[in-house]
């Protein structure tokens, strides 16, 4: 994890009231060349101040569209900085308001690890492995993905870049001469290929911390789509009980729950994909109609308030499953760096450097070009194909 700096006393001491005027006159100070971002699972009282609202992919795209912007700040994790600051020219300083908010699931990818399981795969198959990572990973991994004829995929496109890594392969016989391996989180990459027609005895679970990877080498010639051992501690934390039990509750509640949860959830739930097709499909439906929703709280709380004279929107699981790094950005260090900005000086730069960011730019390009517009406009396309999952 990253060091952040304490703040100075006087921002703790400030009422939220306080801080929110200081926030709105820095705003108004700094003009068009500040563009604040906000990520779904973002706090709702960062969110008021946010000028655009979105995934993770998404923002970065509309953050390098602003052509007046001086300073992006991402209030969202390191990744999703990094990625505003491949997608935008060296003229714009992208900022992060706490160090520390970081991901569990990009931290569990260290590029160290994927060179090893790249060599180890390598070692073990003469079949060409296309590296395919998902847009939750560090720099380094997209710039390793880039570099060795990869792709990046979001949880909307990800079929599409399946697709084209397993160009010629089929679920029901194949050429055996194409693999995917797919970081880093396990779940996006079962569900996505399961979905396309692949069984589960099709896959293996690569696991950076046992030795060889926890496969023998046999394994890993057998598997089609070799699985990076990641995941989110967000929607890790979704069961398929849980689904039985809102079933039992009240049979009319619909479940729709997000492709990194586990395939015994997306199996049992009756929709399945990214952030915006959760939105998007909630939006959509029916006035009365009952959604249990598989995804981070702030998300889900900010959606039943918004339908709760329409519509009944609730937390699939009985606890609070919080993205606990996102929450790290809060109005007190929001302010802080806006404060830093207006003073002239540029606090927490994310900057990648130029060998990393050419190489993922190749990767995130990449997807461009397989997905077409879709990827630019957020996709709402299931990543599981279920009858009931269109776009």
């Amino acid at each position: 994890m990253l060091y952040q700096a304490p703040l100075p006393p006087a921002y703790t001491r400030m009422t939220g009231g306080e801080m929110r005027d200081r926030i709105a006159a820095r705003k108004a100070q700094l003009g068009k060349r500040l563009v604040i971002l906000g990520h779904h699972y973002q706090q709702d009282d960062v969110i008021e101040f946010a000028d655009f609202t979105g995934d993770s992919f998404k923002l970065s795209q509309l953050a390098a569209q602003q052509k007046e912007a001086e300073f992006v700040v991402f209030c969202g994790v390191h990744f999703m900085a990094e990625s505003a600051d491949i997608l935008t020219t060296d003229r714009v300083k992208v900022v992060l308001p706490d160090m520390t908010a970081g991901c569990s699931m990009a931290d569990m990818a260290a590029i160290e690890q994927v060179e090893d399981a790249w060599d180890r795969i390598g070692r073990a198959t003469d079949a060409t492995v296309v590296p395919v990572t998902y847009v939750n990973s560090s720099a380094a991994v997209k710039g390793f993905v880039g570099g060795h004829g990869g792709s990046c995929c979001t949880s909307s496109n990800a079929r599409q870049v399946l697709e084209w890594a397993l160009a010629g392969e089929s679920p029901t016989g194949g050429t055996g001469g194409r693999k995917v391996l797919f970081l880093p989180d396990q779940h996006l990459g079962r569900n996505t290929a399961y979905g396309m027609g692949w069984p589960l005895d099709a896959m293996a679970v690569y696991d950076p911390r046992e030795p060889d990877g926890g496969l023998s080498d046999a394994e890993i010639r057998r598997a089609t789509v070799l699985l990076w051992r990641g995941h989110c501690s967000v929607h890790q934390l979704f069961t398929a009980r849980q689904v039985d039990e809102i079933r039992s509750l009240d049979p009319s509640f619909k479940v729709i729950v997000h492709p990194e949860c586990d395939w015994s959830v997306v199996q049992k739930a009756d929709l399945a994909g990214s952030t915006e097709f959760i939105i998007k499909t909630i939006e959509a439906s029916t006035p009365g109609s009952k959604w249990a929703v598989g995804t981070e709280v702030h998300l889900v709380h900010r959606l039943a308030k918004r339908f709760e004279d329409v519509k009944t929107v609730r937390l699939l699981a009985g606890i609070q499953c919080l993205c606990t790094t996102m929450y790290r950005i809060d109005l007190k260090h929001l302010l802080w760096s806006l404060d830093e900005l207006a003073d002239g000086r540029v606090p927490n730069l994310i900057s990648v450097d130029p060998e990393t960011k050419a190489l993922a730019r190749i990767a995130l390009d990449r997807m461009l070009a397989l997905v077409g517009d879709g990827a630019s406009k957020s996709m709402a396309a299931s990543t599981v194909d279920k009858a009931h999952c269109v776009d």
